[in-house]
């Protein structure tokens, strides 16, 4: 008699590519919220980004955060970040190695801000998947307009 092969237990795409961006999110430099990204098309992973400084300049870990030193509130003032934001990072990633993201899906542990928001709807990003909110209703009427489908799991 032949035994009975159970299937192991398999993660949905899109816990997969959110469990990616959690990952992605431990590289985050930033002192106030750690994110990652993971731009996907068709089930294949185009680039990731997590929130830090742009290359080769110091870190928040390491200066210190202008925005916590102002207490300046989670969701405003993001011209005085040193850092990118995740969602950039990963949009940069893609267009320095010539990679197309129209038609994709963000994959981010957090909502986009309005400037990321409008990044994304210009890319072409095709839909967004996040596990938490963000204080920054601009942004998801932005994304509705553009009828960009977000979901959060």
């Amino acid at each position: 008699m032949k035994k009975k092969v159970t299937a192991p237990l398999r993660p949905s795409w899109d816990e997969y590519f959110l469990e990616m961006a959690g990952l992605v999110a431990k590289r985050s430099t930033c002192l106030r919220r750690s994110v990652g990204a993971v731009l996907v098309k068709e089930k294949r992973i185009l680039a990731t980004g997590y929130n830090g400084a742009p290359s080769g300049l110091k870190h928040c870990f390491e200066i210190g955060c202008m925005r916590q030193k102002l207490k300046v509130p989670s969701g405003e003032r993001h011209e005085l970040c040193r850092a990118l934001h995740a969602e950039q990072n990963a949009l940069i990633q893609s267009s320095l190695y010539g990679i197309s993201v129209k038609g994709a899906t963000l994959y981010s542990t957090t909502q986009p801000c309005v400037i990321c928001a409008k990044m994304l709807i210009n890319a072409g990003i095709a839909e967004i998947v996040i596990t938490q909110g963000y204080p920054d209703k601009m942004a998801m009427d932005f994304l509705k307009e553009a009828k960009i489908k977000v979901r959060k799991i």
